[in-house]
Order: structure tokens, then C-alpha cells, then sequence
């Protein structure tokens, strides 16, 4: 009956959300409109494990009834059923509470990847161009969009900085365990001695904030032009067309020179503001995740490092999760999906460790 009740409640909730998601004033709204479809998807998720629960419970009732019945040829048959049912019922239980876990609050959102060269010059600015590559291929297996929303390019082809938005199903969730340092260890090309160097890039991934998500006020913005530059610092625009908009209440400042267009440096500089303000204002409300963040990132010291390339070895280990893969040619070009699903897995088994300890 409790299961009947909860499915009824689940159910009535998918009701509410099927109208409003026929609403003109819903589909005028996208940020509403992706709110209530991820939460429709997850709900659709709990009601069907749900309903799998039911239906093995109402056969492990038949079972254990033919277990009384003292026919023997039903006894039989209900002693090799029900350690099979009872083994699936647990499975079901697993995955619905794995279901009904806390949810990151920035779940359904899309991202904006800021990649940074750290500690070893040219070859981290190599190895961050890197890094870039693996994120766009991987990006290119889920069917994800893609846009470069500022870029600083070093003199042989890296980048110092590269920032760019990634929109589909999963962004964040799959990509919110990139950030931090992601540490390289590889001979450069200009090491003729054969020595292997060892440096550094910085990532952070942020949710994407919507304009209802946060105000930015006219009064508390200055914008600033001037000529993009390319490698080196040289001018590569002839018009003031690159953007600088600096946040007055927190600082924050950011640069956009990668359109012709001033008009579209602007819009762009505005949405990786709008973002890292979003972020700003969450980890305000919640130290723990501030001190996660900033430990994570770091300052791009090679020390400090969440994951190691190794080229020579051919190998890549995630530092947090002790696991290490012998497929580095593969993780580069974007098959990351045994990393990312690996801390996933992590994350999730920390969550119920907490619950059944009753912290939350």
C-alpha cells in the first residue's frame, strides 16, 4: 500500500507539470521550461523504479504464500523464485535511492569551462589547448553545442586562457569533477636533452546563470574597449571592438575579444559574468562549498593536483578516487566517460554513506 500511495503522489506531481508545461506563458520561458522537464525527467525515473518495487514485492507476497501452501511442486518452485526476486527487489531499492539522493541545485543547468595555464610557461599553455581539445571532443560524443567565449592564445598554439559554454543534457552534472589542477608530465618539444617536464592548467566549470538568475545593475558595472591582441600582445584588430566589464561590488572583472563585434564581446563578457557571480553568490551561502571550490583550483602549482597525465607511461590518474587508466591517447581525444562515471559513482556512494549515518 505504501508504495501504491507514494506512486499516486509521484504521479500527481507529473500531472501538475504535463500542465504547466502547456502553459503559453511556460513555453515563452526557457529557464521555467528546462526547470520542469528535468525535474518531469527525474520524477518519471522515481516512479518507474517505484512501480518495479511494487510489482516484485506483490510476487514475493505469492511466493512466500506458496511456500505455506504445502503443495510440494509450489514450495519448489516458490524456494528457487524468491532469492531471485528478493536479489532484484534490492537492486531496484539501490537504484531509487541513489534516485532520491540530495540534488545539486545547479543540476540541469549548462556550464562555462574556464581552462588557465599554470606553472611550466609554454607547455602548460600547450598542455591547457590540451585539455581544451579533450573537453570538445567529449562534448562532441554527447551531442553537446559548443562556443568560445574568450581566448588568449600563446605564441606556439596553446592557450593562456580559453573560456567557452557548453550547452545539453548533463552539462554540469557530468563536468562539475573537472575543476581543480589537472597536472601534465611529458617531454616538450623543445627538450632535446629527453627530460620530462612536468606542468600545469587550472579548471573551473561554472553553472550558467540565467538573467533571472542574477541582476547585474547598470550602476554597478564600468565597461571598458580596447584592440584585441593575439600571441605576444600584438594588435589584432584595427577597432576598439574587445570588451572589459568590470563588477564594482565584488571585483570581479572580465575580458571578451574574440568577435569583430563590440556589441557581441559585450554579450558574451556578460554571460561568463552573470555565471561567476551565480557561483559568487552560492558559495556566499554555503562555506563549505566556497572552500571546496578555491581548494580545488588552487593557484596552478604543479602540488596541487586533482589528476595526472602522463605521457611517457601512457597513463591518467584521477588523485581523488586513487584510479588510474592506461588509456591516455583516448582520454585526450574525449573518452571520458569512464573517469567521469567513476566519480559519479564516488559521489553517490558518499551521499548514501552520509544518509545512512544521518548526515545530510
Amino acid at each position: 500500500m505504501q508504495f501504491k500511495d507514494e506512486i499516486k503522489k509521484v504521479e500527481t506531481r507529473l500531472d501538475e507539470i504535463d500542465g504547466d508545461l502547456c502553459l503559453p506563458e511556460t513555453l515563452k520561458n526557457p529557464s521555467r521550461l528546462k526547470k520542469l522537464t528535468g525535474e518531469r525527467s527525474g520524477l518519471v525515473k522515481i516512479r518507474d523504479r517505484l512501480c518495479e518495487i511494487f510489482a516484485v514485492n506483490e510476487e514475493i507476497d505469492e511466493m512466500s504464500e506458496a511456500l505455506e501452501s504445502g503443495d510440494p511442486d509450489l514450495i519448489e518452485i516458490a524456494k528457487e523464485e524468491l532469492p531471485v526476486l528478493k536479489k532484484k527487489k534490492k537492486k531496484f531499492e539501490d537504484i531509487l535511492l541513489i534516485l532520491l539522493l540530495p540534488k545539486d541545485p545547479n543540476e540541469n543547468r549548462d556550464v562555462i569551462v574556464e581552462i588557465r595555464s599554470g606553472t611550466g610557461g609554454e607547455e602548460a599553455a600547450l598542455f591547457a589547448a590540451d585539455i581544451f581539445r579533450m573537453y570538445s571532443g567529449y562534448a562532441q560524443k554527447k551531442n553537446w553545442k559548443q562556443e568560445i567565449l574568450d581566448s588568449r592564445p600563446s605564441e606556439r598554439g596553446g592557450f593562456r586562457e580559453i573560456i567557452f559554454s557548453l550547452k545539453g543534457e548533463g552539462t554540469y552534472r557530468k563536468l562539475k569533477f573537472e575543476v581543480g589542477v589537472h597536472r601534465v608530465q611529458r617531454v616538450p618539444e623543445t627538450e632535446t636533452s629527453g627530460r620530462i617536464h612536468t606542468s600545469a592548467c587550472t579548471v573551473a566549470v561554472l553553472p550558467e546563470a540565467e538573467e533571472v538568475d542574477v541582476e547585474i545593475k547598470p550602476d554597478d558595472i564600468r565597461i571598458d574597449v580596447f584592440r584585441s591582441s593575439g600571441p605576444g600582445g600584438q594588435s589584432v584588430n584595427t577597432t576598439d571592438s574587445a570588451v572589459r566589464i568590470t563588477h564594482l561590488p565584488s571585483g570581479i572583472v572580465v575580458s571578451c575579444q574574440d568577435e569583430k563585434s563590440q556589441h557581441k564581446n559585450r554579450m558574451k563578457a556578460t554571460k561568463v559574468l552573470r555565471s561567476r557571480l551565480l557561483v559568487k553568490a552560492q558559495e556566499e551561502a554555503d562555506s563549505e562549498r566556497a572552500r571546496t571550490r578555491k581548494n580545488m583550483v588552487g593557484s596552478g602549482d604543479r602540488s596541487a593536483k586533482i589528476r595526472t597525465y602522463n605521457f611517457p607511461q601512457g597513463r591518467v590518474t584521477d588523485h581523488r578516487i586513487h584510479l588510474t587508466l592506461h588509456n591516455l591517447s583516448g582520454i585526450i581525444q574525449g573518452d571520458l566517460d569512464t573517469l567521469i562515471d567513476a566519480l559519479i559513482h564516488d559521489e553517490q556512494e558518499r551521499l548514501l554513506a552520509e544518509v545512512s549515518t544521518g548526515i545530510s
